[in-house]
Formats: C-alpha cells, structure tokens, sequence
C-alpha cells in the first residue's frame, strides 16, 4: 500500500478472487476449458454475416481478460500498469456493447424473416448487413470512450489492491483520491441507456415474433418457425439475465465479495465459450455424431432443409 498523498502510483495490483487467494488457482483449469471453447468459433461454422462478427466479438472479448486471469492464477502476476488497466477497461467495454448490439441484429433479422417473410429479400440485403455492422462497430467504439478516460484523469495516490480478477471499471476508480460521481454516472449511462435500449428491443422483437407465430394455424409451421430462432433465444436469455443479476449482486458487494467478482468473470467468460456450442447443436456434423452415439445410424434425412443448409438463427 502507499500512504504519500502527494504520489500517483505507477501500476494495480489485481488480487483475485476476494477471499479464496490461497485455492483460487483450482479455478484456472475450468476457466482455460472455458477459453478455448471461446477460441473455437469454427464449431458453429458461422455461414452468415452477423454470426461471424459474433465469433470475432467473443474470440476479443475472451481473449481481453482470460490471459491474464491465467497469468494471476498460476504465475501471481498480479501487476498491471494503469495504461494496460486503461485499455482494458475500454476493450472489455467494447466487446460488450458489441455482443449486445450484435444480438440485436439477429433479433432484428428474425423478426423481419418471420413476421415479413415476403419482404425479406428486399430489405436484409448485403447493404443493409454492412450498414448495420457499421453502426454497431461505431457507436460501440465511440461510447465506451469516456469510461476509461474519466477513469484515467483520475489520481491514485493510496491503495493500489484490486480485489478483482480484471480491470473493473468501478473497482479501479473506488480506489482514486478524488470525486469519482462523474465516473459512476457515466458508467450508469452506458449500461442501462445502451446495453438497456438493447434489451428492450430485443425482447420487444421476439415478443411481436411469437405474436406472429401463435397465429399460424399449423402446428408444424409453428414449430418451424419457432425452432429456427431456439439457439438464439437461449444465448440471448442468458446474455441478458446474466446482466441483471451480476448488477443485483453488486448491491451485495461488502458483504459478499467474492460472488459479484466470480459472476463478473463468469459472465464475461461463459457467452463467448458457450455461444459456439449451442450454434454448433443446430449443425448437421454433430447431430449426426449424437445419432451415432445415440446408435441410430446415419441415416439422415436429406428432406430436411435444415441439413441442407444452415440456419439463420
């Protein structure tokens, strides 16, 4: 700890997981399994424009903070220099946004495939994909600015322990020496404006989406059309819901540390590994592995368009 005042401290100390230091190593061998899963998007063989940007965004997001996760579990390289904590304030924020904005889209596209099946082609073309991209890539590389900016005017002249396996924004600057209330409203801002917004429409897209299908009167149309969108839905619910409870649990923080650290982690950890293994459920090549597991043969039926090519969702 340094006590001089009048000193700015050259570099963070990240501690780990509050309250387990001693075993907390134990943790590194799920959280690699977990990070090479986020490394191996060619699971879900992503076919199309928005699932491969989605394979991009959890391949940064996971590579921005598992590294040196590992690094602190099995190395106890716990420094960080205040420009590397900086930037990855900045790129977890990013990859965020961008996950977040990215479901949207999909949202966006099954709502219009669906509840405008015959306008489809006109509207979800090659330009409206590249807008769309553009727009997600600029508005989250723009708005998460002032988090690290205002986080790095700040002066750090006492404590340098992060009890956190990452650069949190709000655990770096409840270490600064001045006023830091511009700081937790914009970061405030940032999470329920933006991430918010997108949740809303998300759910809102989905919501017209089941109106539209609880009104087709085939039962199997009805389960195709529901079916076509299930992966999505799950990784959305637990994109979502994950952001929710790691806001409550902070509420919890002084008298439970360790749990809003471990579910930050986990929640920054577990959609890029998992995203490509509930896509990869929905490809031919595992299903066919399932079946012969299963020892029902091989033999698929090739009626099935959803064997023929991907879907969308």
């Amino acid at each position: 700890k340094l006590t001089n005042s009048s000193l700015q401290i050259s570099h963070f100390m990240l501690m780990g997981l509050p309250g387990i230091h001693d075993w907390q190593h134990w943790l590194s061998l799920p959280l690699a399994l977990l990070y090479l899963l986020a490394l191996g998007p060619t699971l879900h063989e992503p076919m199309y424009h928005f699932l491969g940007i989605l394979a991009i965004v959890d391949m940064g997001l996971a590579t921005t903070i598992m590294p040196k996760i590992l690094a602190i579990f099995w190395f106890d390289a716990k420094a960080i220099s205040l420009p590397e904590c900086f930037a990855q304030i900045y790129a977890i924020h990013f990859f965020f946004c961008m996950e977040s904005g990215i479901f949207l889209c999909l949202a966006v596209d099954r709502y219009i495939a669906i509840c405008h099946p015959l306008r489809y082609p006109s509207i979800v073309t090659e330009m409206f994909l590249v807008k769309a991209t553009g727009v997600m890539v600029l508005r989250n590389s723009l708005l998460p600015i002032p988090v690290p900016a205002l986080a790095a005017r700040c002066h750090y002249c006492s404590k340098n322990e992060i009890d956190h396996c990452l650069c949190s924004n709000l655990a770096v600057i409840s270490l600064a020496c001045d006023d830091i209330t511009m700081n937790k409203f914009y970061q405030l801002i940032l999470a329920w404006v933006l991430t918010g917004s997108d949740m809303a429409l998300v759910f809102s897209s989905y919501a017209l989406i089941l109106r539209s299908v609880l009104r087709l009167k085939s039962p199997e149309a009805m389960s195709k059309a529901l079916s076509t969108c299930s992966s999505h839905l799950i990784l959305i619910l637990f994109f979502y819901t994950g952001i929710v409870v790691v806001s409550v649990t902070h509420l919890a923080e002084r008298k439970a540390p360790l749990i809003p650290v471990l579910l930050n982690v986990l929640h920054n950890v577990m959609p890029p590994a998992l995203n490509p293994v509930v896509y990869a459920l929905r490809m031919r090549e595992l299903r066919l592995g399932f079946r012969r597991l299963l020892g029902l043969g091989d033999d698929v039926s090739t009626s099935d368009p959803s064997f023929r090519r991907p879907l969308r969702c």
